[in-house]
């Protein structure tokens, strides 16, 4: 079984950059399409962006498009999201997820979070104004 740990979270100022990292471990990783999310207290788990199987794929949120990049290496088993000009309304709990195996279409970005299956434990990231 597939298991993702995050990584990299932590306090920052306004404007200033974060590096999340996503480890997988256990299973397959490199044949799909993985996701970021995030979810801030009492409000519902918000798509961040996804990246297929390949990396050369790529979908944003409206609210960080243009500010977040999302890349992965294969031969790591790892996705990054590097976030830049972070807001205080960027703080949330961070989450990868990778898409729920169905055939072929598992290998490119889907934006519901219900399009994934295995996640990880999140990670704090807290930006101050």
């Amino acid at each position: 079984q597939v298991q993702l740990v995050e990584s990299g979270g932590g306090l920052v100022q306004s404007g200033g950059s974060l590096r999340l990292s996503c480890a997988a471990s256990g299973g397959t990783f490199s044949t799909f399409a993985m996701g970021w999310f995030r979810q801030a207290p009492g409000k519902e788990r918000e798509f961040v962006g996804s990246i297929s199987w390949s990396g050369g794929d790529t979908d944003y949120g409206d609210s960080v498009k243009g500010r977040f990049i999302i890349s992965r290496d294969n031969a790591k088993d790892t996705i990054y999201l590097q976030m830049n000009s972070l807001k205080p309304e960027d703080t949330a709990v961070y989450y990868c997820a990778r898409r729920s195996d169905v055939g072929y279409g598992a290998r490119f970005p889907a934006r519901g979070p219900t399009a994934y299956d295995i996640w990880g434990q999140g990670t704090q990231v807290t930006v101050s104004s």
